[in-house]
């Protein structure tokens, strides 16, 4: 799955499947999260076991602000609704395919 997130309701859903799910925390104004987008479609595609979702932090602020998030791209991975692990910045699909290969 790879879609951006429209509620908070959709979010908690999402969050606690038992499946590791990639939380990106993004704005469309931010360029690290533009050629972080990409990366993250191309790693949906590839590793269809994992979820995918994209949060816009200006058009969800209190999602942004339950988990602290202060700069953006930040991404969370979450396994039934927990915190795995969290990374602020670009990352290529490499690095985000190991990070993910480590929490499974």
């Amino acid at each position: 799955m790879y879609k951006e997130i429209e509620t908070r309701t959709e979010f908690n859903e999402i969050v606690k499947e038992n499946k590791l799910t990639i939380v990106d925390f993004f704005a469309t104004w931010c360029g690290p999260c533009r050629m972080l987008a990409p990366e993250l479609h191309d790693l949906a595609l590839e590793h269809e076991e994992l979820n995918i979702v994209k949060v816009d932090v200006d058009k969800l602020p209190e999602l942004a602000g339950i988990y602290y998030i202060s700069a953006v791209p930040t991404l969370i991975f979450f396994k039934e609704g927990k915190i795995l692990n969290q990374v602020s910045g670009y990352m290529d699909k490499e690095a985000l395919e190991e990070i993910a290969s480590n929490l499974k």
